[in-house]
């Protein structure tokens, strides 16, 4: 069955096989968040993005093949309420962008800015800093080099629209770097992947931006 994204909480995770990379998708928690693990075909290394909820989900999701990273994408806490155990039952390290690290539950092994990569097993993630749903938000982009790329946006960016943001100023600065630093970077074949609900991808959110910016926080 391809593909597609479309996950509730309490029900199976969908699984995207790439040719260097498997991505699985879980929604966990009561607020609906979604947690993915990345894992390298060739090494069998892997790496989780959002220790959101549900733990023994995240770990059963793991299975025995070990975690080597965690990445959280930014500091609201639903999106590391299972960090803590999944930390301590794996031993993973744990990666959050500069200004978020210090306000997660347990000690953040490496701090994240723009431009940074992070490796699972022989693929490689560079890290996109876009601030205004918090001051440290980051998204992961994998460039497929056998495809198209692959955004994990956390809550930066949904189907509809940029995240949540307080004030005009927060929204200004996520919207430009939304533009600048996804939009502007990337193709329309890019594969968003949010911290809740649905996928999309930019071409799909592309004909909007003007729409949001008008519209306003």
């Amino acid at each position: 069955m391809a593909y597609d994204g479309a996950v509730s909480v309490g029900g199976p995770a969908d699984v995207r096989e790439l040719e260097h990379l498997v991505v699985t998708k879980l929604a966990v928690g009561p607020m609906d968040n979604n947690a993915y693990v990345l894992r390298c075909r060739r090494s069998g290394e892997q790496l989780l993005i959002d220790a959101a909820e549900e733990p023994e989900r995240l770990l059963g999701l793991v299975g025995d093949g070990g975690l080597a990273t965690v990445v959280t994408t930014h500091r609201h806490a639903d999106h590391w309420q299972a960090l803590p155990l999944v930390v301590q039952e794996t031993g993973a390290r744990c990666l959050a962008g500069t200004a978020d690290a210090e306000h997660l539950p347990v000690d953040v092994d490496g701090r994240l800015a723009d431009g940074d990569t992070v490796s699972v097993g022989q693929c490689t993630l560079t890290v996109v800093h876009l601030v205004g749903h918090t001051p440290g938000s980051v998204a992961l982009v994998y460039d497929d080099p056998e495809g198209h790329p692959h955004a994990f946006t956390g809550d930066s960016l949904f189907p509809g629209g940029l995240g949540g943001t307080i004030g005009p100023a927060n929204f200004t600065t996520l919207m430009d770097d939304l533009e600048t630093r996804l939009f502007g970077m990337l193709p329309d074949d890019t594969w968003v992947y949010p911290g809740h609900g649905a996928d999309t991808t930019l071409g799909a959110e592309r004909p909007h931006l003007a729409e949001w910016r008008a519209r306003g926080w």
